[in-house]
């Protein structure tokens, strides 16, 4: 148990300010590029998906749209494409991409189903189609509510007017009812540690903190941060991100932050430091990260913002852009689209390392973060065919294939982790990328260390023939490079001569098999009565099977055709950016 929370007087907190508030001025800077082809739409909450592109939801409402790198993997010159609409409008929400690749969200603090409401959907990107969840039994609301995919795929949600959680099984589509928390779980950020537990700083109850003992089923305490993370009158908070030496660097809209180092027992509280404090903004006040993005980036640092001071309902902006390089923070530049508050901003970690952000405009710009990681952050690949075949799926295994962390967090308003292993191919002879989907990971943990872990992926039609060069790539950290050969599209052309005499026997003599609900059986002595009508079927099959054969080579033919810059061109949104019930 942790002991009581001994309050921290001035002068103390002046002096620890001193010592931790170090502030550099460019050494580890990125730099920000625009997108090439800006979205048309007011550009809000991304999620990545397992074949790598990224969807994008137009500000508050039920539009979709998918950004697709160019064909030598850059998103900076990606373009777009529109999906299917969701069933309702949603604003702040819970959101992650699940174990099989498909989209979860649930609630909204707005929509036109109404405020706080429970409605929840499942996005099926291979059918780029939307279907109806239901909510958890017995919740009426969950708008803005926390989430977490846990390690075994099931995804853990949080009530923001009781105590209650709910934990839902995307492999049988149900809800169970979870352990109930020590408060209210309402504009929490939930972070998912190594040990396979969660960690939440109390908003409602603050400065306590929790954690979800997933082993255990049930949460207990995580002790309490020696400075206050959540400002009391708006009690909301910033994003906490797991960093690459297994510590949690969480920030507050108090404009203080916070370091949690994880307990070797589970089910124990763990311990917290004081951080260092964002800057003084023109008032003389602490900036907020205040219902804020951040992202942990390949070189290990945490690219975060923060606003102005406002109380309660006061959100201010511009934001300012800062790195934590895991003991200070310091000041980055900031993208132009940076005017608003905070709680617009929305990050996403990609595949080539660089970081999108997005301010609920129609502008998105991608910050490219200095140095490289360190090469024990690698995913390593360990087994995997080295000839692969167009349109065929296939299992990689290896270490750290879900990365260090979640990567990206925001809190209650935003959830989009990317803490899944994706494949691309690169060809040898044209440079040409392609993703691979990936889906069925063997877990959706983070910083797996020694263990094997695999994924299954499926080789695009449109992956170039011949000699090329596979990584796994895990939060933007790419493997070593894996050869493999990717041969055309074969259709194993079933039944053959071998499976048929197999199935039908000889019509001379033998026995007369047929398929039964467990394989082949004999159907002698009556098979003689049944030979005709066997060899009937057999011919209408095998047709069938060769056109179906001739489509899929047309097919592969225009799909090989088409490049990426050939798509529609999305037609432009009259939509705009709806605003938070917030003053800014």
């Amino acid at each position: 148990m942790a002991g009581p929370h001994r309050s921290i007087s001035q002068a103390e907190r002046a002096d620890a300010r001193l010592l931790i508030h170090r502030q550099k001025e460019g050494s580890m800077s990125g730099t920000w590029k625009p997108l090439v082809n800006q979205p048309t739409f007011p550009a809000s909450t991304m999620l990545l998906l397992t074949d790598g592109s990224v969807i994008c939801q137009e500000s508050g409402g039920k539009r979709w749209w998918r950004l697709w790198p160019d064909q030598h993997g850059d998103y900076v010159n990606g373009t777009w494409s529109p999906q299917a609409d969701m069933l309702n409008s949603r604003l702040y929400y819970a959101s992650a991409v699940l174990n099989d690749g498909r989209v979860f969200v649930a609630g909204g603090e707005y929509s036109d189903a109404g405020s706080d409401t429970n409605k929840a959907e499942i996005f099926n990107p291979i059918l780029d189609q939307w279907t109806s969840l239901s909510a958890p039994p017995g919740w009426n609301n969950i708008g803005d509510a926390p989430c977490v995919v846990l390690p075994d795929g099931r995804l853990l949600l949080g009530s923001i007017f009781d105590k209650r959680t709910a934990i839902y099984d995307p492999s049988t589509n149900t809800w169970t009812a979870g352990p109930n928390k020590d408060d209210a779980s309402s504009e929490e950020t939930w972070t998912l540690l190594p040990d396979e537990t969660v960690l939440s700083a109390e908003c409602s109850a603050h400065p306590k903190t929790e954690k979800y003992v997933a082993a255990a089923n049930q949460w207990v305490s995580a002790g309490s941060t020696p400075v206050d993370l959540v400002q009391a009158s708006s009690i909301e908070i910033g994003p906490a991100l797991l960093l690459p030496d297994g510590r949690v660097f969480a920030t507050g809209a108090s404009g203080h932050t916070a370091i949690y180092t994880p307990p070797n027992i589970a089910n124990q509280p763990g311990t917290w430091t004081a951080g260092p404090d964002f800057p003084l903004d023109n008032n003389g006040k602490l900036m907020e990260a205040k219902d804020a993005p951040g992202c942990l980036m390949p070189n290990g640092n945490v690219l975060c913002v923060a606003g102005p001071a406002g109380e309660g309902g006061s959100f201010p902006g511009p934001m300012k852009f800062f790195e934590f390089d895991g003991s200070a923070l310091q000041t980055v530049p900031s993208p132009p689209n940076n005017g608003g508050p905070p709680y617009v901003g929305r990050m996403l970690l990609i595949p080539t390392g660089e970081v999108l952000f997005a301010a609920g405009g129609n502008q998105i710009f991608a910050y490219d973060p200095s140095g490289s990681p360190d090469p024990a952050w690698r995913p390593h690949i360990t087994s995997c065919p080295h000839h692969i075949e167009a349109g065929h799926s296939y299992t990689l295994y290896g270490r750290q294939l879900n990365g260090l962390s979640q990567a990206v967090s925001y809190g209650d308003d935003a959830t989009c982790a990317t803490n899944y292993p994706l494949i691309r191919i690169r060809h040898q002879g044209t440079g040409k990328v392609t993703y691979c989907r990936t889906f069925n990971h063997s877990t959706m943990g983070v910083a797996t260390g020694t263990s094997i872990q695999n994924t299954t992926f499926k080789v695009p039609f449109s992956a170039p023939h011949g000699h090329s060069e596979l990584v796994v790539i895990a939060n933007g950290i790419p493997s070593n490079a894996w050869a493999v050969n990717v041969q055309p599209f074969h259709f194993w052309n079933f039944p053959n001569y071998e499976a048929f005499t197999r199935l039908i026997g000889s019509l001379a003599d033998g026995p007369l098999w047929a398929l039964g609900p467990h394989g082949p059986v004999p159907v002698d002595p009556w098979g003689p009565e049944f030979a005709k009508r066997a060899e009937q079927a057999y011919v209408q099959l095998r047709s069938a099977v060769r056109t179906l054969y001739d489509i899929g080579n047309e097919v592969i033919d225009l799909r090989e055709k088409q490049e990426v810059g050939e798509r529609l061109a999305p037609k432009k949104s009259a939509g705009g950016v709806r605003k938070k019930a917030k003053s800014a």
